[in-house]
């Protein structure tokens, strides 16, 4: 991914070959520490190469990091010392501000349906549609 051209990024098949390693007859608790630090720095290494790649291609110099992501401690380490190293800022939210989109997501439906302003898909919502390309999203509003 790192090195796909583009700016995508899908975790899916890490997350699979993490799952399989668990499942192996020979895998043994005492391997979730190091697969577990495996698969974060696979992870902020592909967010960091992604980060630097779309500053580059956009020409400005700052950051912001949102989602539950952004309490990761070493992602934030990483980023604010490789955009730094490139004359570039990165901003974090706090702590207690990075929670993740689908819980806020759910609570925002959770209220809607308590106040009945919640609309049923029946009802002229949409079809969720799994990897919705973001292009044509504008075009099915």
């Amino acid at each position: 991914m790192k090195n796909s051209g583009d700016l995508m990024f899908s975790f899916s098949g890490l997350k699979t070959a993490v799952l399989t390693a668990t499942r192996k007859p020979d895998f043994t608790p005492e391997q979730v520490p190091d697969l577990a630090a495996e698969f974060q720095e696979a992870v902020v290494e592909v967010l960091c190469a992604k980060a630097r790649a779309a500053l580059a291609q956009t020409g400005l110099a700052q950051l912001v990091v949102a989602g539950g992501v952004g309490a990761n401690s070493r992602l934030r380490e990483r980023l604010r010392r490789e955009i730094s190293r490139r004359g570039g800022k990165v901003f974090f939210p706090e702590l207690e501000y990075c929670s993740d989109n689908g819980a806020m997501i759910a609570f925002a439906c959770a209220m809607r349906v308590k106040t009945g302003t919640a609309v049923p898909s029946e009802a002229g919502g949409f079809t969720i549609q799994p990897r919705w390309p973001l292009a044509d999203i504008g075009a099915a509003a």
